[in-house]
């Protein structure tokens, strides 16, 4: 569900956490509209509103994990974690954490790819939000979800800054809640 359904609807800090993030045409590759949060990042006040709305929605759920997928969810992960007493867990690409790991296979619309957690991350029933920049398939996120069911924990929500429209009527992800801020500048200016 995008936050402006969820009561957060005319909530100025929406409108600033979208005017922070910078659309950078045929990047990666012609016909990508990229979401650029890094200027959302070098705006403390925008940042600020992105991260005490994640808090606010987690901070009486009893969350024990906020896990995010590499590398833009460590960004707003720590700081979530952080603020609302939880631990957080890095989802990484292949061969970037040290010691014992399981994976998790995903498809992408060009190939495929895996994330990776330590092993003793999270232990069975613990609570778990994942977080990441932007949604688009949910592929991402649904290796993820599996991850972190397969050490017995419960996926909570998902959450994401960023929201394609083809997700706003999507609001579960393998059956979880979908949690998005914003949807995406400039698609529309893109033809």
């Amino acid at each position: 569900m995008f936050a402006a359904e969820n009561g957060l609807k005319g909530d100025p800090r929406l409108e600033a956490i979208s005017a922070a993030i910078r659309v950078v045409p045929n990047f990666p590759k012609k016909g990508i509209m990229f979401q650029d949060i890094t200027t959302l990042l070098l705006d403390h006040k925008a940042f600020k509103h992105t991260i005490d709305i994640f808090v606010d929605r987690y901070k009486d759920m009893q969350i024990s994990v906020v896990a995010g997928v590499e590398a833009r969810g460590f960004m707003f992960g720590p700081s979530i974690a952080l603020a609302i007493g939880a631990k957080f867990v890095p989802l990484r690409k292949p061969g970037k954490l040290p010691g014992k790991v399981i994976s998790e296979s995903y498809e992408l619309e060009y190939g495929h790819d895996r994330l990776e957690m330590h092993v003793d991350a999270v232990q069975s029933r613990e609570r778990v939000i994942i977080i990441d920049d932007l949604v688009a398939t949910g592929g991402t996120l649904s290796a993820a979800i599996s991850l972190m069911e397969s050490e017995g924990a419960e996926v909570v929500e998902c959450a994401c800054v960023i929201g394609l429209p083809e997700v706003k009527g999507q609001h579960k992800l393998k059956g979880k809640p979908l949690y998005v801020l914003v949807e995406p500048s400039g698609l529309d200016d893109f033809c």
